[in-house]
């Protein structure tokens, strides 16, 4: 196993790429079995918002990504 990137920035994309997977194959798998699964998620994102408490803040931005991923979900079934 490689070591982690002293750049934490390029060590965050490296967690976010690996977290992204896994968690896609898993919602994948499980809507496999249960279809009703991406209409509770989608259904769920109008609660999903951005962490940040600067002018970074961008609620719909977090959503709109959120929206794609369920949306990909779909056209895979």
């Amino acid at each position: 196993m490689s070591e982690p990137h002293p750049d934490p920035i390029v060590e965050a994309r490296h967690r976010e790429l690996a977290v992204e997977h896994l968690l896609f194959g898993t919602i994948r798998h499980l809507a496999e079995r249960d279809p009703a699964l991406l209409d509770a998620l989608d259904g769920s994102l109008d609660h999903l918002w951005d962490k940040a408490d600067d002018g970074s803040r961008d609620d719909a931005a977090v959503r709109a990504v959120a929206r794609r991923f369920v949306r990909s979900l779909r056209r895979e079934r």
